[in-house]
């Protein structure tokens, strides 16, 4: 790609919600997303978890190395957005969590990352929605070149 392709939106329903104890947050919004027919859509997300799944993407090798941490931890910030893959809702999201000392991890959000108590912020966006496509130059799913 060789540049900036953008799509417009139109500003959607602006949702506010309490995500459910004990669940999985990608999952967690993925579900309400469908439910909600909600294509596209930024949201973040403030609260806690039990435990987390985060990574990074090996650019070299092209994959995600993860890890996995078992310990509560406070959600300092959560960011993502909502866009269509075989025409079903997926999450992307972003995650930075911290412990009771202050220390810092980040990383892309993965499931299983089980949430203590969480609020969502959801901006829903209307116009065609985005299609998540494999890009051969990155070995990823990226939003498709031509929306």
């Amino acid at each position: 790609m060789d540049e900036l392709v953008c799509s417009e939106f139109k500003i959607g329903r602006r949702l506010l919600g309490r995500l459910p104890h004990g669940k999985d947050l990608i999952t967690s919004i993925e579900n309400f997303c469908t439910a909600s027919d909600i294509q596209a859509a930024t949201f973040s997300v403030i609260g806690a978890v039990s435990s987390a799944t985060i990574g990074a993407y090996d650019q070299k090798q092209q994959i995600y190395v993860t890890f996995t941490e078992n310990v509560p931890m406070e959600v300092v910030t959560c960011v993502g957005n909502v866009t269509l893959k075989d025409q079903a809702p997926v999450i992307h999201a972003h995650i930075v969590l911290g412990d009771e000392r202050g220390k810092i991890i980040g990383g892309h959000l993965f499931s299983e990352t089980v949430l203590y108590a969480g609020e969502m912020d959801l901006q829903e966006l209307i116009g065609k929605p985005l299609e998540r496509v494999y890009d051969r130059t990155t070995g990823l799913f990226l939003w498709s070149e031509h929306p």
